[in-house]
């Protein structure tokens, strides 16, 4: 038996012997296929541990009627809450009412404070290498040590910006966003650019040309998640 399997034979077993009734039953009969996919090709390989982590974890919805999520992630200072979603019942097999209702509720669990995060299963048994990218990325913003250098931390965060931007910003959008001085903006711009994340562009007047904005190039798409 290799680390995942015999991790996640001793939590699934933790987690039963926790439950008793209708939460215990729906533990047994909810956590299949996918849901384990997802902790061995997405979580596993990015966490390397499962702690924290509640299978079929229940949540009364704005109706006061109970929902039970595939997995929830609680370490303390964020609440996640993710998904597996097969096209069939997500999508093909559901109803409008159904459609709605689903909609609805992982609006009300926004509101109550969780993140709510949906693969497809697809992703996960054929491309778990996004899946893994896609939440890297997420969790990273909640992850104090991911990042202790402070350039880094910043250089991070004029790659969010530029895509929240569209793909570019201008060195003033940088100084009001991250509170910094003219000079140290356009050093961290002209370092991203030295590292092939970003383009300058620039506009030429006819008498002399100068730094407009800075364009994200897909370097700094592709390695986000790992900054």
């Amino acid at each position: 038996m290799n680390g995942f399997e015999a991790a996640h034979v001793e939590w699934l077993k933790r987690h039963l012997a926790k439950r008793t009734g209708e939460r215990k039953g729906r533990l047994e009969r909810g956590h299949q296929h996918a849901e384990k996919l997802f902790l061995q090709q997405v979580w596993w390989p990015l966490m390397g541990t499962l702690e924290d982590l509640h299978p079929e974890y229940e949540i009364l919805d704005w109706r006061g009627k109970p929902y039970y999520a595939d997995m929830a992630w609680l370490p303390g200072h964020v609440k996640f809450v993710f998904e597996i979603k097969g096209f069939g019942p997500h999508v093909a097999d559901m109803d409008r009412k159904r459609y709605s209702e689903e909609l609805n509720r992982e609006t009300f669990m926004q509101g109550i404070g969780f993140r709510v995060v949906s693969f497809s299963y697809d992703d996960v048994a054929q491309r778990p290498d996004l899946c893994q990218t896609l939440l890297r990325l997420l969790l990273s913003r909640y992850q104090s040590g991911k990042s202790k250098d402070l350039s880094n931390r910043i250089r991070r965060e004029i790659i969010l910006l530029a895509h929240e931007n569209g793909g570019s910003v201008r060195p003033a959008e940088v100084e009001c966003h991250l509170q910094l001085n003219h000079r140290t903006a356009v050093r961290h711009l002209q370092a991203l650019c030295g590292q092939g994340r970003f383009q300058a562009l620039l506009c030429d007047n006819g008498k002399s040309s100068k730094v407009m904005k800075y364009s994200l190039l897909q370097e700094g798409v592709n390695e986000i998640d790992r900054w």
